[in-house]
């Protein structure tokens, strides 16, 4: 697929949406996988135009590309925010109290990390780059 580059800003959410779950349909993920993806890929997003962008004062393009081989989806998520590795915030240690107990928010990127096979994250040429990977079941093919 061609990569997709559009503004950073929150209108952009849902084309890198249909962009990831087009992906996710050439991969041949399920129904649960495809939404997962699109979960994270769209947290990472957010956290990328309201921090990264919008509350910087900045503005800027996000870079959706994906690529499959025969075992994995990976889509990579660029945008040219501050430097911003997502696995530096800590993990939530209140998933075990009520929910009315709970503090509002946090659980973003936690759910981002848990979502796909593999996360990583790059800062590369002046940009944030963050790489989500999927497996692709075993019948499929490049």
């Amino acid at each position: 697929m061609d990569p997709l580059v559009v503004s950073g800003v929150l209108d952009s959410l849902g084309a890198i949406g249909r962009y990831v779950l087009d992906a996710a349909s050439a991969a041949g993920l399920d129904k649960r996988a495809s939404y997962r993806l699109r979960l994270a890929v769209d947290e990472i997003a957010t956290n990328a135009v309201i921090h990264g962008y919008q509350e910087a004062g900045l503005e800027g393009m996000l870079t959706v590309r994906a690529e499959m081989d025969e075992g994995a989806l990976t889509i990579i998520l660029e945008d040219m925010a501050a430097s911003f590795d997502p696995r530096q915030i800590p993990l939530p240690d209140t998933l075990d109290l009520p929910l009315d107990e709970r503090p509002i928010g946090g659980l973003g990127v936690y759910l981002t990390l848990q979502g796909v096979d593999d996360f990583r994250y790059e800062r590369v040429d002046d940009r944030n780059r963050n790489i989500f990977v999927v497996r692709r079941p075993q019948n499929q093919k490049a």
